[in-house]
């Protein structure tokens, strides 16, 4: 567990001037880090997360920390009280493996998103940030990986990803309506694919970056000499670096920009060529078993950056092989102090 005083991605959001901005999600992935870069804006946070304050990946002493469950009303509104700005990071999710096993349990941060929606407007929050995702996109479109690169407009006709999708593209219009009705100021952000430090690497909510690492590195310390992959290794992906992740967030929030917009690197790669990054890094070269049963998702997605380019003048430009070479660095320190 971390202080705020470390180094992250330069912010847009400018000086918060000891507002308060409430984090929700605060004790995940994206939110620790998203609460580091607030505090250092000079913005009062209050990070919120079910889980308890010991399985958070980082806390932020400076932060207000507080354990409680925002799929209750009640809890969700005591949240939002006091503050400028809300983002609504929390959800139960993770990587492939976990969406496809958990459709159900996806589903309902549904909850969640509506009573933070509701909690928001009662306490006449100014912003409303929602972090959504690249699983809203029409699946008729990433049936290839030599697919054309995801346009916002893509979402319809609707198809979303089975379980996840779905209640992601809900809580979009949630939030679209909670706008256009009642005035709370929403932005959607369709996030591509985050990966980083200081997030699940093990355990079944991974994603494909932290996964292949993990893998490589207790290849390379057990000395077996190979990798499993999952699918046939050619799906195609782009993965963003969370200091984008951050970056884009605090630029969209106080932007003008009230659609969905994709933030996610547009940088395409094989998970063959993940692997093979991943491999560069730790010195090592594994042989490659395919499970072809195992949840893969669609062949081919990719983050089409015309809109943010144009709306934002900026676009995530992390390389994939910088943003791999600090994730696994900090995943095989994790790994060798779990083994000991």
């Amino acid at each position: 567990m971390t202080g705020a005083g470390g180094p992250g991605a330069p912010s847009a959001s400018g000086d918060g001037n000891g507002r308060l901005a409430v984090v929700a999600g605060g004790g995940g992935f994206i939110g620790g880090h998203l609460a580091a870069q607030l505090l250092r804006d000079g913005w009062a946070v209050r990070a919120v997360d079910r889980k308890p304050l010991a399985e958070w990946y980082q806390v932020h002493e400076a932060a207000e920390n507080r354990v409680a469950d925002l799929s209750l009303l009640d809890a969700a509104r005591s949240a939002c009280e006091g503050a400028t700005e809300v983002y609504q990071l929390a959800a139960d999710m993770g990587g492939m493996g976990f969406i496809e096993n958990n459709k159900a349990l996806c589903m309902l941060s549904v909850l969640t998103n509506t009573h933070m929606l509701m909690g928001a407007r009662e306490a006449g929050v100014a912003r409303f940030f929602y972090s959504s995702s690249a699983c809203v996109y029409n699946e008729e479109k990433q049936r290839s990986p030599q697919l054309t690169a995801l346009k916002e407009e893509d979402a319809y006709p609707a198809l979303p990803e089975d379980g996840y999708g779905w209640e992601r593209l809900f809580s979009e219009r949630m939030c679209r309506h909670f706008r256009e009705d009642f005035g709370l100021q929403t932005r959607v952000a369709r996030y591509h694919n985050v990966y980083g430090p200081h997030g699940t690497w093990d355990g079944g909510r991974e994603k494909a970056p932290a996964a292949v690492c993990r893998k490589v590195i207790d290849a390379k310390h057990r000395g077996t000499g190979t990798i499993e992959i999952w699918g046939t290794g050619e799906q195609t992906r782009s993965f963003m670096f969370i200091d984008d992740c951050v970056k884009g967030t605090l630029m969209l929030t106080p932007s003008g920009v009230i659609a969905p917009i994709n933030v996610g690197s547009n940088e395409l790669v094989t998970i063959n060529e993940l692997v093979s990054i991943a491999e560069a890094v730790g010195g090592v070269q594994l042989k490659r078993n395919y499970k072809l049963d195992a949840p893969k998702g669609v062949n081919g997605r990719n983050s089409d950056n015309a809109m943010i380019r144009r709306e934002l003048g900026w676009e995530p430009s992390v390389p994939l092989r910088e943003g791999m070479a600090k994730t696994y660095a900090w995943i095989e320190r994790e790994y060798l102090a779990a083994r000991n």
